[in-house]
């Protein structure tokens, strides 16, 4: 019997903010940041996002951010890409709606989180994932999601109208 072939799963990382988390975090939130993650994976030779848009695909290192900060090899899997696209198809139907996003709850870091588990069994990095939480944590963080919630989703059922009410 011949062995599966495996293909070979890494995790983009970004940093959203250019390093500015890192020098104004302790200053805004009482607390250490490193950076604000953003991440995608790239398997079968393609690098998959979430975000507002929902699931995008693009090169690897051909987002609108470049090539990522840091790359982190979270294994192989022996998922095809027929396989894989066809879990992807029922991620954009269930989870990860373009209507589902939320930058602290349902995020691109919540659909690689996913994704990594589906193909490898492992999880990301908890200093990625668990970056919500930290921040929510806070009174700034707390202010910035009443600030951002209402901004980057619109209430269910609401549709998406001229500012302010206007005609």
């Amino acid at each position: 019997m011949e062995p599966p072939n495996l293909y070979p799963v890494k995790l983009y990382v970004y940093d959203l903010s250019k390093g500015l988390a890192r020098r104004l975090s302790p200053i805004m939130l009482g607390k250490q940041l490193e950076g604000i993650w953003h991440t995608s994976i790239v398997v079968h030779k393609d690098e998959f996002y979430f975000g507002v848009g929902g699931i995008s695909s693009c090169p690897p290192g051909g987002t609108l951010l470049g090539p990522p900060d840091s790359v982190v090899d979270v294994g192989s899997t022996e998922v095809t890409e027929e396989l894989f696209q066809e879990y992807l198809s029922s991620l954009r139907e269930s989870l990860f709606r373009r209507e589902s996003y939320n930058v602290f709850e349902n995020n691109c870091n919540t659909f690689t989180n996913e994704v990594v588990q589906f193909l490898t069994g492992r999880k990301i990095p908890s200093y990625i994932t668990d970056l919500p939480s930290e921040i929510l944590s806070t009174p700034f963080g707390q202010a910035l999601r009443t600030f951002l919630d209402p901004r980057i989703q619109p209430p269910e059922g609401s549709p998406m109208g001229p500012p302010n009410g206007q005609s």
